[in-house]
């Protein structure tokens, strides 16, 4: 095992350092001018000398060398000194600075990453706890009327997009029943009883829509992968030893039947950190997935290229994890 996963993160740096390269080189080429918002007055030697400050008149190679030493070296660094509270060199180092606040683009993630784990980690937790049930229960009674509803359910919550059901839940919910807040303040503290409800109520719905969503994807992959399990040998002969149904479905059935429902869930965790853009957009939560659509509307390119080669990290990284999960689930996969 620890054989395999050194090979995996040894194998790991260059694919990462072809994706860097790639995004680098994409978000480049694209149009886009840090001084294209700058007014028409702004003499053309002035618009020169601020490309020169932001490291544009230098040759593409050389950017791409300087952004990822900045990402790669300098920003990790920088972490581990706010964490443990250490210095390490002279603590001097150039770092990704965004084009649009002039603020350290690490910065500006770790101030919105909160908000996004809040909602759109919390969300997730709550699809599978929603899919699992659904998902066990609809292939052990297949053809009953809860299969016939799961079915229903995962078919409208992987169908319909999220912006409709979350205008739908505001317009329900907020504007008739005005049962939950339509907009997400970020700026809210829990410090006590009431601001910790309030914080509860305003999370549902964001929460509940994304929420549907991840569940229908996770219920439908486990409802097939538990029908195919559930026709096995191996099925047959416990339930033949006389072990309890409970024992045989949740022991035997459940645990080889999560195989290809831990590579779902597990590639679908980097999206808690990339943030859910169109439904941070309609309740306004100030997240992650908000950040990159400024980022990209701005033409702020080192927010840009950071965020993306941030996502393709926690990719390749839960990709391994899921590797090495399924040994645990299953003994007789082997790495050797």
């Amino acid at each position: 095992m620890l054989a395999f996963t050194a090979r995996r993160l040894l194998f790991a740096i260059p694919t990462l350092l072809a994706i860097s390269f790639i995004i680098f080189a994409i978000l480049d080429l694209a149009p886009g001018d840090p001084t294209a918002s700058l007014p028409l007055t702004v003499p053309p030697e002035v618009r020169a000398q601020i490309r020169a400050s932001l490291g544009l008149d230098e040759p593409f190679v050389i950017r791409y060398l300087l952004w990822l030493n900045q990402f790669m070296v300098n920003e990790p660094l920088n972490l581990i000194e706010q964490w443990f509270g250490v210095t390490i060199g002279d603590g001097e180092r150039l770092r990704v600075i965004s084009w649009a606040t002039r603020s350290p683009v690490v910065d500006l993630i770790a101030e919105r990453m909160p908000q996004t784990l809040w909602v759109v980690g919390m969300s997730y937790v709550v699809g599978i706890l929603i899919a699992i049930p659904i998902g066990v229960i609809s292939a052990y009674k297949q053809y009953s009327w809860f299969d016939q509803f799961g079915t229903l359910f995962s078919m409208a919550g992987f169908s319909v997009p999220t912006f409709f059901t979350g205008l739908l839940c505001i317009v329900i919910f907020s504007v008739n029943l005005q049962w939950f807040p339509s907009v997400y303040d970020t700026t809210h503290r829990v410090t006590d009883w009431g601001s910790f409800w309030f914080q509860f109520m305003q999370m549902i719905m964001p929460v509940m829509v994304l929420a549907l969503f991840n569940a229908a994807q996770v219920s439908r992959f486990l409802r097939a992968s538990m029908l195919d399990t559930l026709n096995q040998d191996y099925v047959r002969t416990a339930r033949a030893k006389g072990l309890r149904e409970r024992t045989v479905l949740l022991i035997h059935v459940l645990r080889n039947s999560m195989i290809p429902v831990v590579t779902v869930i597990a590639l679908n965790i980097p999206t808690i950190f990339g943030g859910a853009i169109i439904t941070e957009q309609i309740f306004r939560v100030n997240g992650i997935g908000q950040l990159l659509i400024t980022g990209i509307v701005g033409a702020d390119i080192p927010l840009v290229q950071t965020l993306t080669v941030i996502f393709a990290v926690l990719i390749v990284l839960f990709n391994l994890i899921a590797d090495i999960l399924y040994g645990i689930l299953d003994p007789r996969i082997r790495y050797e």
